[in-house]
């Protein structure tokens, strides 16, 4: 057990899960992936599609940082390209608003594990 800096107690299982989620490994969430899967299949898209609206997905809800994590690297194994990412930023500016795409391009770039800039604009 260990002791949180708030005082829980947190057993070494949870904190190892937890630390795995942060950093984008949800291997030990075989479950949900397999979920994933069936969900895929009853849409009839191809693995690389569905990954790349599911991006789209998640510009479009403004979402967490760390969903783009898991989202890319899925787009990514399932053959999309990074120049396939960026258009879906591009296909998807008209509808959602560009502040929502622009907010997503770093999170995009962090999850491709390139460098952010140094300063907003360059």
């Amino acid at each position: 057990m260990t002791i949180s800096e708030s005082g829980v107690s947190v057993d070494q299982a949870t904190r190892q899960a937890l630390m795995s989620l942060a950093i984008g490994d949800t291997g030990f969430l075989g479950e949900a992936a397999d979920m994933r899967e069936q969900l895929r299949a009853s849409t009839s898209l191809d693995p690389k599609t569905f990954s790349l609206v599911k991006i789209g997905a998640l510009v479009a809800l403004d979402a967490a940082p760390a969903s783009y994590l898991w989202q890319v690297k899925a787009a990514l194994d399932a053959g999309a390209s990074p120049q396939e990412i960026l258009g879906v930023l591009t296909a998807v500016a008209p509808q959602t608003g560009m502040p929502r795409v622009v907010a997503a391009a770093p999170e995009i770039m962090v999850a491709l594990g390139l460098e952010l800039p140094a300063e907003p604009g360059l």
